[in-house]
C-alpha cells in the first residue's frame, strides 16, 4: 500500500504496533497531537521545533516569506524570522492596549502556510518519502486538526507519508462553523487501519509496572504531562492522595516554569495544566490560565481560548475572584461567537447575567448579545430588532458611567455596535450618521493617543458602509487615514484594493492586493481578487496563476473555479474547462453562472439539446443572466432560427449593453436582411471599440441598404 494512513485503535501501544507491521518509509519523526502538551499547534509546533532551524539554515529566504506562520505557530522560532510588526499596538498609548483581532480563518492559512513552509523544505533533509508520524489526534486542538487537513491534501505521500493515530471513537468536527474537515479529509486521502484493541503486557516504555510503587507509578504519569492511556498509571495517579498529587503537579510545574522563557508554548499547554492542579490552584493556577486564554484569544486561536475560558469561569468564584470571573466569562462569550459557536455564546452571557449587578458587565454582556443578534447567529436566527434593543441597553448604561473619558469611549464603542445594526437593517446612512458623531466625540473629549485602536476601527467601519453606499473616494479617504496609522494590516490592502479596482483604478488595486499577501498567511480572497484583477489587464497567464493557487488553498472556492474555467474556455482548453464547471457544479448544483458556461461549453461540443437545457436552467435561477441570453441566441443562429436569436440577443442587450452582444445581434440583423439595424448595432460597437470586422461589416451593411433602397 502506498500513500497517507490513518491507524485507529483504542491505546497508544496497540497503534504503535500496527504501524510497526506497515512497511513505512523511513521516519522523519513522531509527534503528539495531544493538546494539553502545549496547546494551538502542539504537533505543527513539535515538527518544526525539530525541522526548521536546519531548513532556515540552508534556506533563508524561508524566514521572510514564512515569519507570519513561524512564529505564531512555534514561538520557540521568533528568533530565527523576522518579528511580526503591529505598528497600532507600538503606538498605542496603553501599554498592552487591545487592538484587532485576527479573523476566524486566520489559523488555517496559518496552516496552509505552513505546508508551504514544508514544501519547501523538506526535500532538503535527505532521502524521499519520509514518514511523519502524528499521534492523539483525538485530542488535537483545531488549529492542528486544520494543518493536518491541509497536509493529508497538499503533500504528496512521495516527499512525506502522514500517519495519523486516533483512537476508535469517532472522529467529529468541532463544534461552531467549520473551516475544513480533518475527519473527511482522513476519509478520501488516507488507508485506514483499524485495530480492535488486543494488546496486553507491561507499560508502553516496556518496563514492569508491578516493580513501581503507586507513588512513581503517578510521577511517571504527571511527568508525561497525563496524557498517557496506560490504564496502570492513571490508576496509580487516582491512588495516591491529594496532598501527594498537587505535590507531583507542583514539581512538574516547577520544571517546566524553568523552561517556559526558551519554550514558550508550554505556558498553553502543560504548564497552566499542571499550576492548576497544585497547591496554589486558585491563585497561580488561574492566572496562568487567563495568560493562555488571552494569548489564544489575541492570535485567533479561539477555540482553545473558549476551552480555557470554561473552565477558568467555573474554578474563579464571582465573589471571591471577580477579576478573573469576568474576563473568563466576557472572553468566553466574545471567542464561541468568534469560533461560530453563537448559540453556546448566547448561553454563557445568559448565565453571566444571574450572577452579577455590576452595571459595565451587563453593559458589555447587552453589546455581546446585540452582536449575536446582528451578525453571529445563522441567517434565520437573526434579528434587527432584538440587536438594537440590546445595543440600546448596553448605550443607556455607558451614558451613565461617572468618568468622563470612560463614559464617551464606551459611548462610541456601543454606537459603533448601533452603527453595524443599521446597515444590517438596510439603513446606511443612520449608520454613517452615528460613525461621523462617534469619531468627532472621541476627537473631541480624548487626548492625542488614547483609544488609537478604536478610533481606527471607526473609520474602518465607515470605510466599510461608504464602500457599500457606493461612496467610494470617501471610502478611500478613510482607508488612507486607516493604513497612515494601521499599516500592517492585510485587510485594509484588500478592502481598498476592491474600492480601487471598482474605481477603475486597476493597477492600483494589484498593488494592495500584493501587499495584503505579503502580510497574511496564504490568502485565497487575495489571490482570486488579483486574478480577477490582472484579467481585467488582459494578463492571462497571471490570472491563471492566481486562480489556481486560489484553489490549491480552497478546492470549493466557486468563483474561482468559474474564473478559471471560463479563462480555459476562452484559450480553447474546452476540456479542462468543463471539469472546472463540472467541480462546481457538486458543490452548489444551481449555480446560475457555472450552469451558463457548461451550457456554452456543450454548446461549443455539438450537444445542442444539453446545452439549451443547462443555459434554461440557468436562466430559470437568474432571468436577468446577460450571457445565458446571448450563448442561447448564439445557439439559436447556429440552427438557423433568426427570429429566436434575435428575440434572445434583444433581451441579452437590455440587460448589459456589451460591444460582442451588439457585434453578434448586428451579425443577425445582417443575416436577416435587417441592415439598418445591424449598421447601428456595429457602430455602436465602433464608439467604444476599434473593432476591424464590425467596420468591415457596417460598410457592407451600409452598401446593402442603399441597394435595397435604389
Amino acid at each position: 500500500m502506498t500513500g497517507h494512513y490513518w491507524i485507529s485503535a483504542p491505546r497508544r501501544r496497540e497503534r504503535d504496533l500496527l504501524r510497526a507491521g506497515l512497511g513505512l518509509p523511513s521516519p522523519l519523526t513522531v509527534v503528539d497531537a495531544h493538546r494539553r502538551l502545549r496547546g494551538p499547534y502542539t504537533a505543527a509546533g513539535e515538527l518544526l521545533r525539530q525541522v526548521a532551524p536546519d531548513a532556515l539554515r540552508r534556506q533563508p529566504e524561508l524566514a521572510a516569506r514564512h515569519y507570519i506562520e513561524l512564529q505564531e505557530s512555534t514561538p520557540e522560532l521568533a528568533s530565527l524570522v523576522p518579528p511580526k510588526e503591529r505598528a497600532l499596538e507600538q503606538n498605542a498609548k496603553a501599554p498592552g492596549e487591545a487592538t484587532r483581532y485576527p479573523a476566524r480563518l486566520h489559523s488555517l492559512r496559518v496552516a496552509h502556510g505552513l505546508v508551504d513552509f514544508l514544501l519547501a523544505a523538506l526535500p532538503g533533509t535527505g532521502d524521499s518519502p519520509r514518514t511523519l508520524v502524528v499521534e492523539n489526534v483525538h485530542h488535537a486542538d483545531v488549529t492542528d486538526r486544520e494543518f493536518l487537513a491541509a497536509a493529508l491534501r497538499r503533500i504528496p505521500a512521495e516527499l512525506l507519508t502522514l500517519v495519523v493515530a486516533t483512537d476508535t471513537d469517532t472522529l467529529a468536527d468541532p463544534p461552531g462553523m467549520l473551516s475544513v474537515s480533518l475527519p473527511s479529509e482522513l476519509a478520501t486521502r488516507t488507508t485506514r487501519i483499524h485495530g480492535p484493541g488486543t494488546a496486553s503486557g507491561p507499560g508502553t516504555d516496556g518496563a514492569d509496572d508491578r516493580t513501581q510503587t503507586p507513588l512513581q507509578a503517578a510521577a511517571r504519569y504527571v511527568e508525561g504531562e497525563c496524557v498517557d492511556d496506560d490504564p496502570a498509571l492513571h490508576a496509580a495517579y487516582r491512588a495516591i492522595s491529594d496532598e501527594e498529587r498537587a505535590g507531583l503537579h507542583d514539581r512538574r510545574a516547577a520544571a517546566l516554569a524553568s523552561r517556559a522563557e526558551a519554550e514558550p508554548s508550554l505556558k498553553l499547554g502543560a504548564l497552566p495544566y499542571h499550576l492548576l492542579r497544585g497547591s496554589d490552584s486558585d491563585g497561580a493556577g488561574l492566572d496562568a490560565l487567563r495568560w493562555a486564554q488571552a494569548r489564544c484569544k489575541y492570535f485567533g486561536f479561539y477555540h482553545a481560548a473558549a476551552e480555557m475560558g470554561e473552565e477558568g469561569r467555573h474554578r474563579a468564584d464571582p465573589v471571591t475572584r471577580p477579576d478573573l470571573w469576568w474576563p473568563f466569562t466576557r472572553e468566553t462569550g466574545v471567542c464561541l461567537a468568534a469560533a461560530g459557536r453563537p448559540e453556546e455564546s448566547a448561553a454563557v452571557q445568559e448565565e453571566a447575567r444571574a450572577a452579577t449587578a455590576m452595571p459595565k458587565h451587563h453593559m458589555s454582556l447587552a453589546y455581546e448579545t446585540g452582536m449575536l443578534y446582528a451578525r453571529h447567529f445563522p441567517p434565520e436566527l437573526r434579528d434587527d430588532r432584538r440587536a438594537r434593543a440590546y445595543v440600546n441597553q448596553a448605550i443607556a448604561i455607558s451614558d451613565l458611567l461617572p468618568d468622563p473619558k470612560e463614559r464617551a469611549f464606551y459611548s462610541v464603542f456601543n454606537r459603533n455596535g448601533l452603527a453595524l445594526v443599521e446597515v444590517r437593517a438596510g439603513r446606511p446612512d443612520e449608520a454613517l450618521r452615528l460613525l461621523d458623531e462617534g469619531i468627532e466625540r472621541l476627537d473631541r473629549e480624548l487626548g492625542i493617543g488614547e483609544r488609537t485602536w478604536h478610533r481606527v476601527g471607526l473609520r474602518y467601519n465607515r470605510a466599510q458602509v461608504n464602500g457599500m453606499s457606493g461612496r467610494l473616494e470617501e471610502a478611500l479617504a478613510d482607508y488612507a487615514s486607516i493604513i497612515d496609522a494601521d499599516s500592517d494590516f492585510a485587510d485594509h490592502y484588500f478592502n481598498r484594493g476592491s474600492m480601487l479596482r471598482r474605481l477603475g483604478r486597476v493597477e492600483e488595486a494589484i498593488a494592495d492586493y500584493e501587499r495584503a499577501l505579503a502580510l497574511e498567511p496564504p490568502f485565497p480572497e487575495a489571490h482570486y481578487n488579483r486574478g480577477e484583477a490582472l484579467l481585467e489587464l488582459g494578463d492571462a497567464e497571471g490570472a491563471r496563476a492566481d486562480f489556481d493557487r486560489t484553489l490549491e488553498l480552497e478546492p470549493g472556492h466557486l468563483e474561482a473555479l468559474l474564473a478559471r474555467a471560463g479563462l480555459l474556455a476562452d484559450q480553447g482548453d474546452d476540456r479542462a474547462a468543463l471539469e472546472d464547471v463540472t467541480a462546481g457544479l457538486r458543490l452548489d448544483p444551481e449555480h446560475p453562472h457555472l450552469l451558463c458556461l457548461r451550457g456554452r461549453l456543450w454548446g461549443e461540443e455539438g450537444r445542442t439539446a444539453e446545452a439549451r437545457a443547462s443555459l434554461s436552467e440557468a436562466l430559470r435561477l437568474d432571468p436577468e443572466l446577460a450571457e445565458a441570453w446571448a450563448i442561447k441566441a448564439e445557439l439559436a443562429f447556429l440552427e438557423g432560427d433568426l427570429a429566436g436569436a434575435l428575440a434572445d440577443f434583444d433581451r441579452a442587450v437590455d440587460l448589459e449593453g456589451r460591444p460582442d452582444f451588439r457585434f453578434n445581434r448586428g451579425v443577425v440583423h445582417e443575416a436577416a436582411g435587417s441592415f439598418e439595424r445591424a449598421v447601428a448595432d456595429f457602430e455602436a460597437v465602433l464608439a467604444v471599440t476599434d473593432d476591424s470586422e464590425a467596420r468591415s461589416r457596417r460598410e457592407t451593411c451600409l452598401r446593402a441598404a442603399e441597394r435595397a433602397h435604389a
